[in-house]
């Protein structure tokens, strides 16, 4: 029961702190926490004399060092700089990790992990988000993700889950679709070193429900896997692995200022380009009587509106390419090949504003397009829309 009131505290802070960071967002990135995962008591796996918590320290340090040298307007805060715990439970431990990240008022959490598996033929990288699905809940009971259960949340219990599923659902209207940006954008870049990309997982851990920010958790490769773990011991796979995730930051910087987020001075154009087209239209037309006589134009339009109904009383499918806490014009620079291609939807939360491309039957179809979007818009995704709004769950 204390269990299921804490983290129901947790969740209530999540909702407004999370609304909060949000809208701060606005201001574009300016701090950056990063986690060297484990420490201390907590060694994580431990594989050919190399325990995985010393390995997480050396690359947190290093992107820091790189993010504070190239990108000097932005705040590095370190969860951990030393071989360090913060509490003898592992539970508490994470909090502690998130407090620090939420304290120092966090744009973007970064928790650096190396992986392990039974199986020792098994490599590759991948990042985690916040969430949940069958496949990865399965996959858990497989994978050892730092040989602790106790990073997870127990979603086997029913009051817990209902209150984690809640939160993740939350997770869409706030800072969730960010975490997803940089996790992508991270992948990306691992991939162009060669890594085998596993991809982007969703998972209900302890650490990123905590943090009240967009946030990933990076496995660098799979110590169990000799070869892979002579990688990312090495000066030159650390390296590599470092400008791979200093790229995927420089990259995600300049979306959240850049791309998603339009600046008080254009959001005003944006708001009021659309306005000056309609309103005079309509006042040229009511006075002059002799252009309203003629009325096959009336009967086409009621002809064309059912249509239009119909197609919106079902989920549709479509790419999501940007979003805004004001309306932008269509036709802005900033869709590139896209401009004018594009449709606002709507949604709940600070971004509401959602632009996408595509109109697709089934999500299969889209996600068959969102390859050819992300040439562009590297942080493209499938949504799907319901009468002009994006709905979850589908």
């Amino acid at each position: 029961m204390n269990r299921l009131l804490t983290i129901m505290l947790l969740f209530s802070l999540a909702l407004g702190v999370g609304n909060l960071h949000a809208q701060n967002s606005q201001q574009g990135v300016k701090v950056i926490v990063i986690d060297a995962g484990h420490g201390g008591y907590f060694p994580g796996a431990r594989y050919g004399g190399y325990a995985e918590k010393n390995i997480n320290l050396q690359m947190a340090l290093k992107l820091g060092a790189m993010i504070e040298k190239n990108m000097p307007q932005i705040k590095v805060v370190y969860t951990r700089k030393s071989d360090k715990h913060f509490s003898e439970n592992l539970r508490t431990d994470l909090q502690a990790r998130a407090d620090i990240a939420n304290n120092a008022g966090g744009d973007l959490f970064i928790s650096i992990h190396a992986n392990a598996h039974r199986n020792t033929g098994i490599r590759g990288v991948e990042t985690l988000i916040m969430g949940e699905s069958e496949l990865e809940t399965s996959e858990n009971e497989a994978i050892l993700f730092a040989n602790n259960k106790e990073e997870f949340l127990d979603m086997s219990d029913k009051g817990t889950a209902a209150i984690v599923r809640a939160h993740i659902q939350n997770l869409q209207f706030t800072y969730g679709e960010y975490s997803e940006v940089m996790a992508r954008l991270v992948q990306k870049h691992y991939a162009n070193l060669g890594r085998a990309n596993r991809g982007i997982r969703k998972q209900p851990l302890r650490v990123l429900y905590a943090t009240d920010m967009p946030s990933i958790l990076t496995e660098i490769g799979f110590m169990s896997n000799s070869a892979e773990l002579k990688y990312i011991t090495s000066e030159k796979g650390q390296q590599e692995l470092v400008a791979a995730l200093y790229k995927a930051v420089k990259e995600y910087v300049d979306y959240v200022r850049g791309s998603v987020l339009v600046e008080p001075s254009e959001q005003g154009k944006a708001v009021e380009q659309p306005k000056p087209q309609s309103e005079p239209v309509k006042p040229q037309s009511k006075p002059q009587p002799e252009q309203v006589k003629p009325q096959p134009k009336p009967q086409s339009k009621p002809q064309s509106k059912p249509a239009v109904d119909k197609n919106k009383s079902v989920v549709r499918y479509a790419v999501q390419v940007m979003a805004s806490k004001s309306a932008i014009s269509t036709k802005d620079s900033r869709f590139g090949s896209y401009k004018g291609k594009v449709r606002q939807v709507r949604a709940e939360g600070a971004f509401s504003y959602k632009y996408c491309v595509g109109d697709y039957a089934d999500r299969k179809s889209a996600q068959a397009a969102v390859a050819s979007v992300r040439k562009t818009f590297p942080q493209a995704f499938v949504i799907a829309v319901k009468d002009g709004k994006v709905v979850t769950n589908k």
